[in-house]
């Protein structure tokens, strides 16, 4: 059975984007006013990177970088909630086929179908699997946690949204366009 190896550029990948997740949301994250939940960074980043380099970079850097935040703050990962990073990485990453960004352009098209993917995403990961494991695993109150779900996927979303649309239209402007050269 032949087995799909990673290549070298996708491990470079998930060990710099995880450095770079892990310093986002340790460092650069606002509180929200909600205990345990912030407003992150972070995850406008990993919507880049997953859409740069697919669902296994996605998966993974969400995965350990959000570990190793919590690792670092908390001295031990809040299992569910890494898990639905990772979720969320692997999620976006699908779109990779779709958004190409060594075409050098990105359309508004891509871009609002970027956005409402990562919004029903987000909710998926944030309003359902991250409070209902909690409430499984954790034996959390079910209120504390959907509340704290709810306003990380409105959070996450504007995050991923906002910095994620800046990074990934910033990156397809240094490319140069399919076509656009021309012999004379």
């Amino acid at each position: 059975m032949h087995r799909k190896k990673l290549s070298v550029q996708s491990v470079v990948a998930i060990g710099i984007g995880t450095a770079i997740l892990f310093l986002l949301k340790r460092y650069v994250s606002i509180p929200s006013g909600i205990p345990n939940t912030n407003i992150d960074t972070s995850y406008g980043f990993l919507g880049f990177i997953s859409i740069m380099f697919g669902p296994i970079v996605g998966l993974f850097v969400g995965f350990f970088g959000h570990s190793l935040s919590d690792f670092t703050q908390f001295g031990a990962p809040w299992w569910t909630w890494v898990f639905t990073t990772g979720f969320i990485g692997f999620a976006i990453g699908l779109l990779k086929k779709y958004i190409v960004l060594a075409d050098g352009k990105i359309g508004f098209k891509k871009l609002v179908i970027y956005n409402i993917y990562q919004i029903l995403i987000n909710i998926i990961g944030w309003s359902l699997l991250a409070p209902t494991g909690d409430v499984l695993i954790y034996s959390e109150p079910s209120n504390k946690v959907y509340l704290q779900g709810i306003i990380s996927s409105i959070t996450n979303s504007i995050s991923t949204g906002v910095i994620g649309t800046i990074l990934l239209v910033m990156y397809a402007s240094t490319k140069v366009e399919k076509g656009s050269l021309k012999k004379e």
